[in-house]
């Protein structure tokens, strides 16, 4: 919620906090900072920390805690760094993941416990694992490490690295699009013609980045986005579904229970009883 605000505690493995959307106020020991899209903050083992919402609206974060007794874990006290696109998917990967192998909500900021399910899937919590490894030595190498200057005649130039790069910055630029487009009704021509690329790359595109079509891509953005607004609340599900573009409040709230499995009216219900504190999972 946009009036979201956690005490604060201590204990003794490490945590991290990255911000997906919106900003928030981070403590950590003496430290007081301001955390925007993209960054992530470090709390070490024994450090108290909190967080609450800057009011400006209702954040999406990943706040995930483990325990590592690496001497490279030194590198990330007291460290507030930025993410990567590599870096972003890791941590969405672990997202996945732990929805098979836990046994509750994982979007309950007040959450004490989290039972354990037999894994839905094969290796499920050793990929959390690994996922979770290479996030960190991804970004420590990243931002501790220079990137050595080799002469342009000398650079390697493999064509499949330079096509996965290309393709990944195209679809980055078609969610930006379609970011800048959630309160209006986009068909894939229009996406193709003002991006200046053919449907059947756009489509391959989509699949192989999220795993989606681009309509069911935009319509899981529309929901994230609404599920945001209703955070925020400061409008009623008709003013969301209009500012949204949904052609009725009824499509809007059909749309949304396939997305997340409730209702509008159910998701604002379970995001009050958790601030309350009276959701049990």
């Amino acid at each position: 919620m946009s009036d979201f605000k956690f005490p604060g505690e201590s204990h003794d493995f490490w945590e991290f906090i990255c911000v997906d959307k919106g900003d928030v106020a981070v403590t950590g020991g003496d430290r007081q900072m301001i955390l925007n899209r993209g960054e992530v903050a470090f709390h070490q083992p024994g450090e108290f920390h909190t967080v609450q919402a800057t009011g400006h609206s209702a954040p999406n974060l990943v706040v995930i805690s483990f325990q590592c007794d690496s001497p490279a874990m030194d590198f990330f006290r007291e460290k507030v760094l930025q993410v990567d696109e590599t870096e972003r998917n890791l941590l969405a990967d672990i997202v996945i993941e732990a929805r098979h192998c836990f046994d509750c909500r994982l979007d309950d900021p007040y959450l004490q416990n989290m039972p354990q399910k037999e894994a839905e899937q094969f290796g499920a919590e050793q990929l959390i694992r690994l996922y979770l490894e290479h996030f960190l030595i991804h970004l420590l190498r990243r931002c501790s490490q220079p990137i050595p200057l080799v002469k342009s005649a000398l650079r390697p130039q493999p064509q499949k690295a330079t096509k996965k790069k290309s393709d990944i910055e195209l679809f980055n630029r078609v969610v930006d699009y379609l970011e800048a487009h959630l309160g209006g009704h986009v068909t894939i021509e229009q996406v193709c013609r003002e991006n200046l690329i053919g449907r059947s790359q756009l489509q391959k595109i989509f699949r192989e980045q999220s795993g989606l079509g681009i309509i069911e891509y935009f319509s899981l953005m529309k929901v994230n986005a609404a599920k945001q607004l209703i955070r925020t609340n400061k409008m009623n599900f008709t003013q969301i579904s209009e500012q949204l573009g949904y052609t009725s409040i009824h499509y809007f709230s059909r749309q949304f229970k396939k997305v997340t499995g409730m209702t509008p009216s159910e998701y604002a219900s379970s995001i009050k009883a958790m601030a309350d504190g009276d959701f049990k999972p």
